[in-house]
């Protein structure tokens, strides 16, 4: 690739954020170019549950959710490390995907789209010069008007920036891991469960195919104490909570090993840093328990395209699209973050959490009413 390369919109990182991003941009007529450093289909480390607010929108995408027979999620139950459990109705509900298949099918839809999409690539660095940016990557570097980060919970971009999050010491909203698997069991096709173990919480519900995912965060301490060796950790902690027990004991694991991914950070983040407008994770990440990440990242995509496409033709400028971009972001998902950082201090500790279930048990509206805090509308 030339320097002399120009593109109205550069992204990167081509998870559902960044993709849905390109697609929206490609359309209305910009020059787009996506960077990933990994190669479709891969999987990634996600609960996979996806709230029902997102279902107009990835059909208008070109997903053809209708026609895929997912599981469709309406009920919730939430257990402790002892076993004590609550059951509730979702508000809305949602439905499963991998991310191994949605975001397979994003990207073949935003080639189509014309939308030149770099895979195996990774971004090293972003410079801003006067009225744009030039983005370099492994394959060289290329100029744009508009860049976005969607490159998920950390990378050496956040690192290099120094930005603020990535600066704070190790504390219960970012010293976490998450492992995943794909299983198949016996399990309600409309239910998720969250069940908690000590010093975490571990999801799981349908996906395509008859499979089902199965997802867990915990502390860096927790593997620490169990030398490092996740099976162990399942045996000697995670199986603890009697649920737990009966998975793990049944299911057929479908991956040799499990996808993990490490330094996963709650703390507030900022939407714009060094004039690349942020989205998904990069931007906010919400806590897994809230089972609305995915929703999230996709509305912020959207976000973003109404602000850049404002710009683009020329009716606001950049302070302008980037504040704008940042106020809109901060109505639609502060208070969800809010909310998931609070429920975070009580899932995945032992006493709080067999507290928290007790006191729910009696009041299942509250649990409907707490879900609701941590998610938003169609849109």
């Amino acid at each position: 690739m030339n320097r002399e390369a120009t593109y109205d919109v550069a992204i990167i990182g081509g998870g559902l954020a960044g993709l849905a991003l390109s697609i929206q941009s490609a359309r209305a007529g910009y020059k787009t170019i996506l960077f990933e450093k990994e190669q479709y289909p891969f999987h990634k480390v996600c609960g996979e549950y996806v709230s029902l607010e997102s279902w107009n929108f990835l059909q208008d995408l070109g997903v053809p959710l209708s026609d895929m027979q997912l599981p469709i999620i309406n009920r919730v139950l939430i257990s402790s490390p002892n076993g004590r459990f609550v059951e509730s109705n979702l508000p809305l509900g949602g439905f499963g995907i991998s991310r191994f298949t949605l975001d397979h099918l994003l990207a073949g839809i935003a080639r189509r789209e014309g939308v030149t999409l770099l895979e195996d690539t990774r971004v090293n660095d972003v410079v801003h010069r006067h009225h744009a940016s030039v983005v370099f990557s492994t394959r060289g570097a290329i100029e744009a008007t508009v860049v976005a980060g969607s490159y998920g919970k950390r990378s050496n971009l956040d690192a290099k920036w120094k930005r603020d999050f990535t600066r704070i010491k190790p504390n219960a909203l970012n010293h976490l891991i998450g492992v995943k698997y794909h299983i198949q069991t016996f399990f309600p096709d409309d239910l998720i469960a969250l069940h908690n173990f000590e010093n975490g919480y571990c999801g799981i519900s349908k996906i395509e195919d008859n499979k089902y995912c199965l997802c867990y965060l915990t502390t860096a301490s927790n593997l620490r104490k169990s030398g490092n060796e996740i099976k162990q950790m399942e045996q000697q902690i995670l199986r603890k909570n009697p649920f737990l027990d009966k998975i793990f004991s049944s299911a057929r694991f479908l991956y040799k090993e499990p996808v993990t991914v490490s330094r996963i950070s709650f703390n507030r983040k900022t939407q714009v840093e060094n004039h690349l407008l942020m989205l998904g994770d990069a931007a906010g990440m919400i806590t897994p328990l809230c089972g609305n990440g995915m929703s999230m990242a996709l509305h912020s995509s959207k976000l973003a395209f109404e602000e850049a496409d404002q710009f683009l033709q020329g009716r606001i400028n950049r302070y302008e699209m980037e504040t704008q971009y940042t106020q809109q972001w901060e109505k639609h998902f502060n208070r969800r973050l809010q909310t998931g950082r609070v429920l975070q201090q009580f899932f995945g500790n032992g006493i709080l959490s067999n507290y928290l279930i007790a006191s729910l048990k009696p009041f299942p509206s509250l649990v409907s009413f707490l879900i609701r805090q941590t998610h938003g509308r169609p849109f």
